[in-house]
């Protein structure tokens, strides 16, 4: 079997791969806290739930954007299941071309929602992934990553405007009745919600205008992407939740 781990800001999502098909995942918290140990016995806990041990893992592969949690995890890997997990970045094999100016630079988070989007989806396309920051990648005819944009999230957006004035209240992220909010909690879902659909449909609309491509497929992952969908559906025409692990997997395959 191998592990897939996708460290991010807020999530570790987690996979298992078993006979090329991802049969289980997870999601914990990314705490800075935790020692290699700590992490190790929150894994060993979620494997033994589904009959799995560490003895079953024959390799791992991380992507990582949290670069303070990288030694810890990797020694949890290494101390626990016995191999060196490959992190991801712009030096491994990925079946596309970056055409970013500095490629190193490029999210580890980026590359596999690129890969997997090329393998899966084909191009054009532009994957917009709503996480703690909220990024477009734009994938041309032939597969290759071009560049894109990244925004604030919306988490992070409602999170800034609660600390920022002092008596805006911390409010659920849910689409408001209307846009014309009649209290303070959902004047603030309004401008939140449909504010950030507004910049996502401006920058896909931009994204494609000024690359030209046509007939492009928009691809959303991340726990926010539903929220814009319920305001409008036709920006998004597919949903990938796990895109992400499915690129680790891809990548796996390649470079294991």
């Amino acid at each position: 079997m191998v592990l897939l781990l996708d460290i991010g800001n807020t999530n570790i999502k987690i996979g298992m791969v078993n006979n090329g098909d991802i049969v289980k995942t997870w999601r914990i918290a990314s705490d800075h806290n935790k020692t290699a140990d700590e992490f190790g016995m929150v894994f060993l806990e979620l494997f033994r739930s589904c009959g799995f041990s560490f003895d079953n893992i024959e390799g791992v592969m991380v992507s990582s954007v949290a670069p303070a949690l990288n030694y810890t995890v990797e020694h949890m890997c290494r101390h626990y299941t016995g191999k060196k997990p490959i992190m991801v970045s712009s030096k491994l094999k990925l079946g596309l071309k970056l055409g970013y100016h500095f490629p190193e630079e490029l999210g580890a988070d980026r590359i596999i929602n690129a890969v997997a989007t090329k393998s899966i989806y084909g191009g054009p396309a532009i994957i917009i992934d709503f996480g703690s920051a909220t990024t477009f990648g734009v994938i041309n005819n032939e597969g290759d990553f071009l560049g894109g944009a990244i925004a604030p999230g919306i988490k992070s957006s409602a999170e800034s405007l609660t600390n920022t004035a002092a008596k805006l209240p911390r409010i659920e992220l849910a689409r408001p009745k209307s846009v014309i909010g009649k209290t303070t909690v959902e004047n603030m879902q309004s401008g939140i919600i449909y504010g950030y659909t507004g910049l996502v449909r401006n920058i896909v609309h931009e994204i494609k205008k000024e690359s030209g491509l046509t007939n492009v497929k928009t691809i959303a992952t991340g726990g926010m992407s539903e929220l814009v969908t319920t305001v409008d559906p036709s920006l998004i025409d597919i949903i990938d939740r796990a895109l992400s692990l499915k690129g680790l997997k891809i990548l796996y395959e390649l470079n294991k």
